[in-house]
């Protein structure tokens, strides 16, 4: 008989013992990472010149783009906040069983064939600059060795930008994912490049061991540079 690692036990006594897994099967959710969504969802309000005039992230209408969706928690919560004449486009390199409401596309989103699925789809839309809000949960496949990580991080992130520079609304917000380390704040500085104002937010339904932290971006502008009188918040 096999024995778990006491890292595998402790895991799965926290994953039984977590009050956002017991509420993600109460909701009909696919991941606890909704929760972190619902939560970033009100976080604007406080600079709603710079976010939708009530001041939340999602809002019905809206075109919003969320990569690395799998396995569709926060899909799931974006589609329920733009409805009824949204559109959620989700991409993932895993398979993603069908949302309603929601458009898949299934790849590797750094790979320019799979990437250009994508732009095709938002295409439909007579602009060219098609969404409002991008959310990115992308994580690197974690391969213990501190520097390799962080570079498959960065490399998440910047692809990112490159893509929110390229399909973003003027004034359109980003979420994105980001961890601590040596590409921390290079990824804060070019994030204040492209957005009137950046906070970062360690959402509650965030574990208190995870190095995670999210990104958002409000207003986003075209100018590569920023009045001097904004700053990180």
């Amino acid at each position: 008989m096999t024995r778990r690692r006491p890292s595998s036990a402790r895991w799965l006594q926290e994953h039984r013992e977590d009050p956002y897994v017991a509420a993600a099967k109460r909701d009909g959710y696919r991941s606890r990472a909704a929760y972190k969504l619902l939560e970033l969802q009100t976080y604007p309000q406080e600079h709603r010149p710079l976010a939708h005039p009530t001041g939340l992230l999602l809002q019905p209408g809206m075109t919003v783009v969320d990569l690395g969706a799998a396995p569709g928690g926060w899909s799931q919560v974006a589609a329920q906040l733009v409805a009824p004449k949204g559109r959620v486009l989700a991409i993932d390199l895993l398979p993603m069983a069908p949302i309603p409401g929601v458009e898949c596309v299934e790849g590797d989103f750094l790979d320019e064939s799979v990437l250009l699925q994508l732009h095709t789809l938002l295409a439909a839309d007579a602009d060219s600059r098609v969404a409002d809000v991008i959310l990115s949960d992308m994580a690197p496949n974690m391969s213990g060795i501190p520097s390799v990580d962080q570079a498959r991080g960065e490399l998440l992130a910047e692809s990112a930008f490159q893509f929110a520079e390229a399909t973003l609304r003027p004034g359109g917000n980003l979420v994105l994912k980001i961890f601590q380390g040596s590409s921390f704040h290079t990824i804060v500085a070019h994030a204040r490049q492209m957005f009137a104002r950046v906070k970062l937010i360690k959402p509650r339904a965030s574990r208190d061991r995870s190095p995670e932290q999210y990104l958002l971006g409000l207003g986003f502008h075209h100018s590569p540079l920023l009045p001097t009188e904004l700053k990180l918040s």
